[in-house]
């Protein structure tokens, strides 16, 4: 199972994972399609708004549920 964690890179993270950066958006990373967002990790873009650990780790726990769901839904064809 993959784990995302605060020490991702928050573009590639974005990039790999849309459902991810929705979960972002959600929380008021706006920053997932900013260009300077290749060079933050998640807890940075994070702290740079203004969360809390707390807030992190919350949104931590979404991503990799989203991200889950979505790797364990059948192909489509």
């Amino acid at each position: 199972m993959l784990q995302i964690k605060r020490e991702q890179n928050l573009g590639e993270l974005a990039a790999k994972h849309p459902e991810a950066a929705k979960v972002m958006l959600e929380y008021g990373l706006h920053c997932v399609g900013c260009f300077a967002n290749r060079f933050d990790s998640v807890e940075n873009g994070a702290k740079l708004h203004g969360m809390s650990d707390q807030e992190v780790d919350e949104m931590l726990e979404e991503i990799n549920q989203a991200v889950e769901k979505n790797t364990k839904q059948p192909e489509k064809k």
